[in-house]
């Protein structure tokens, strides 16, 4: 094996653009700061990569994919974006955001961030709220005016406080919703969320003192926003809601019999330099930052460019009961909290299976100090079924392929719900957002015997409140180069007409390009699709431009009425696909600051009311997908996932189907499950060339008719 030169090692050893910030850069970026601001007292929020401008990096990947990159090759600078509380003797916070160039050392970029918006929570924030509970008078207080059971502790989980009513003057708050935890298990992952307490605390957060204690309405039907309907004795008609195995009234299941994944030969793909992932044509990076988790980034398939970036950029959970406070329960778990800080370490053998590739992140405490997250995002190859299969039924001859996916999957818990997200790849080149929600559904006490229309009671004492999950997902395509195109589709009947359409069986497929940046809605009715194509690359089989396409599901978008605090600071989520022209740092739905937000900033209605033109130019296409959740039964004590896929597919981007040189193959651990008596059912395997006995009782000919055969 040859020596490596200095010059290749300092090539293969630098970091790539896109890579995530090291532990040391973080320490360099937060020393840079701490060094600009002098003596302050400095409260570090978000410390994470700037991702550098796309007319700069689109260059560098050129070259990089042409396999030209050199020493000699002009390196991006190495950008950290740094939020911060500057924090004064009265306790007065000012929010301040920095860029700093980690290579040169010095901060590029200072921006004082208007009084008008709060920054996202911190863990620390969410310590500190709890901790201030314990010891408030004013808290204990409320607390003391219910009667407990022995042996029960109050737990308090902090949510964000919300859009503040249009008369409201708030600073910054953090509220929490309130539960208790019998200790009597002597298990201290006892469920708490069987027995809700009906009061919030609420915390001036710069203080860190409690202000006021909320209390709850617990009737129910008939009740409307009476208060005051409660026993003292608020826990009596509660009961536990187990989850944990060794909890588990009934003990678990001793007839599910285990399902192995084995590669004897390994993994399909390869990771190298940190982030590049390589598996069946496809080749991507993998990026991670604290508030939308995993993004990729420069997605190519054959080498050809199809995205040059996609990410989960919001999601919103407004709560449908409308007795006060309730009317301010809304979150956005992105941009109020976080969902890389709240990402779970996933564990081997149970989130992920098979052979797994993990990444870590790199995290920063209040000080600044950056800590690894391990395991924070898992890559795995995953069998989804036939990919495709077809029987020559004259020959009885069948061919079949697997569906082999890749997965990219990471797993936030924030508070009481789970979410977990993933990016699936394929070998037809196709990509699928998935999202799945689960977790404990939130809920609220509600006297004995009631029953109420905000919700579903889902065990004694226990309402699970109606809600909504509005997810959004951003799409920067690259189709064949960033210059793209966007067409609505439709299928849509063709009038009958002697000269067209004399038997009225006909439709027509109506294409119509995006020209200026706007909103659309779902129409299932008439199949509207939407299509990213690039113009000036045609299909050398169809004539048509190369693209890739996804529908919109016709989920159910936001119910708040549209002057309503809840609507106006989320007015993404009230139509299912949005265009707009690509801007440097404009990834998030809602708006950058969406906590205690009255209303949407910098977010998609801003961006579609500057009304630029979108026809071949660099274009972002955002889908937006809801889940209404008005709880069952079934969902408690932990929810089976709810499930939702976006499927992105290519549209005339190959000459034939890309999967067509994947081989089959036989799986040799299959074997026939045995009947009852332990005998096998039949001796006729799914691979041999037997399709049926007669395939003429199926209604199939096999006669051939041969022209100028001279018989």
């Amino acid at each position: 094996m040859g020596e490596i030169s200095p010059a290749q090692m300092s090539l293969e050893y630098s970091p790539h653009p896109l890579d995530p910030l090291s532990v040391d850069e973080v320490k360099t970026a937060r020393d840079i700061i701490l060094e600009s601001r002098g003596i302050s007292v400095i409260d570090f929020r978000y410390l994470a990569l700037e991702e550098p401008l796309k007319k700069e990096l689109l260059p560098y990947l050129e070259v990089e994919h042409e396999g030209s990159l050199s020493q000699e090759t002009t390196r991006l600078k190495r950008l950290a974006r740094v939020h911060y509380d500057i924090i004064y003797l009265d306790k007065q916070h000012e929010y301040i955001e920095s860029i700093v160039d980690i290579t040169s050392g010095v901060e590029t970029s200072y921006k004082i961030v208007d009084e008008r918006h709060q920054p996202s929570l911190s863990t620390q924030e969410v310590r500190r709220f709890q901790d201030v509970c314990v010891t408030s008078r004013l808290f204990n207080d409320a607390v003391a005016k219910f009667t407990l059971p022995k042996d029960f502790v109050v737990t308090i989980d902090a949510w964000p406080y919300g859009g503040p009513d249009t008369d409201e003057t708030v600073p910054r708050y953090t509220q929490g919703l309130c539960f208790a935890r019998d200790t009597k298990t002597g298990n201290k992952d006892s469920n708490h969320y069987g027995y809700p307490l009906p009061i919030i605390p609420v915390m001036d957060t710069y203080t860190s003192e409690i202000i006021r204690v909320d209390e709850l309405a617990t009737g129910g039907e008939g009740d409307g926003l009476r208060y005051g309907t409660h026993q003292k004795e608020i826990l009596d008609h509660c009961g536990e809601s187990e989850y944990v195995p060794e909890l588990v009234k009934g003990g678990l299941r001793r007839d599910l019999k285990p399902v192995h994944v084995v590669q004897p030969q390994g993994p399909s793909f390869q990771v190298s330099n940190q982030s590049l992932v390589e598996w069946q044509k496809w080749r991507f990076r993998v990026g991670f930052n604290p508030r939308e988790g995993a993004t990729l980034h420069d997605v190519r398939y054959d080498g050809r460019s199809v995205l040059y970036r996609l990410s989960l950029s919001e999601m919103t959970v407004p709560y449908g009961d409308p007795r006060p406070p309730f009317h301010r329960k809304q979150a956005f778990d992105f941009g109020d909290g976080g969902a890389g800080r709240a990402a779970n370490n996933l564990e081997l053998g149970c989130d992920c299976l098979g052979v797994i590739k993990y990444f870590d992140s790199v995290l920063t405490d209040s000080a600044g100090t950056p800590s690894v997250s391990k395991n924070v995002v898992c890559l795995h190859e995953q069998d989804n079924g036939i990919g495709w299969k077809h029987t020559n039924f004259r020959t009885e001859r069948a061919v079949v392929t697997r569906a082999r996916e890749l997965v990219i999957q990471f797993v936030i818990t924030l508070a009481n719900y789970e979410y977990v997200f993933a990016y699936k790849l394929d070998l037809a080149g196709g990509i699928t957002v998935e999202t799945r929600a689960t977790g404990v559904v939130s809920v609220v006490n509600i006297d004995p015997g009631k029953t109420s229309p905000w919700g579903n009671v889902v065990s004694p004492g226990a309402l699970a409140q109606n809600h909504q999950h509005i997810f959004c997902i951003r799409i920067d395509p690259a189709i064949e180069g960033v210059k793209n195109t966007v067409l609505q589709e439709e299928t849509l009947p063709l009038p009958t007409s002697r000269e067209t359409n004399p038997f009225g069986n006909g439709y027509e497929v109506r294409s119509t390009p995006i020209s200026e940046s706007q909103w659309l809605d779902a129409s299932p009715n008439t199949n509207r699709t939407i299509k990213m194509v690039n113009p000036h690359h045609l299909n050398r089989i169809s004539g048509r431009p190369v693209g890739y396409k996804f529908q919109p599901s016709a989920t159910q978008l936001l119910l708040a009425q549209p002057e309503s605090v809840v609507a106006q600071r989320a007015q993404f989520a009230q139509h299912h696909v949005w265009v707009t022209k690509y801007r440097d740092g404009e990834l998030f739905a809602g708006g950058e600051y969406t906590n205690q937000s009255r209303r949407e900033v910098g977010g998609l209605r801003d961006a579609v009311e500057r009304r630029d033109a979108v026809e071949d130019e660099d274009v972002v296409v955002w889908n937006v997908f809801g889940l209404t959740h008005n709880p069952r039964v079934e969902d408690w004590p932990v929810m089976p996932v709810e499930t939702h896929q976006l499927h992105i597919r290519p549209a005339d981007f190959f000459s034939r189907n890309p999967a067509l040189d994947v081989p089959s193959s036989k799986e040799p651990s299959s074997c026939l499950a045995p009947e009852r008596n332990g005998i096998e059912s039949s001796k006729d395997g799914c691979c041999t060339r037997v399709v049926q006995e007669a395939p003429m009782t199926h209604w199939q000919g096999t006669a051939e008719l041969r022209p100028n055969s001279g018989s």
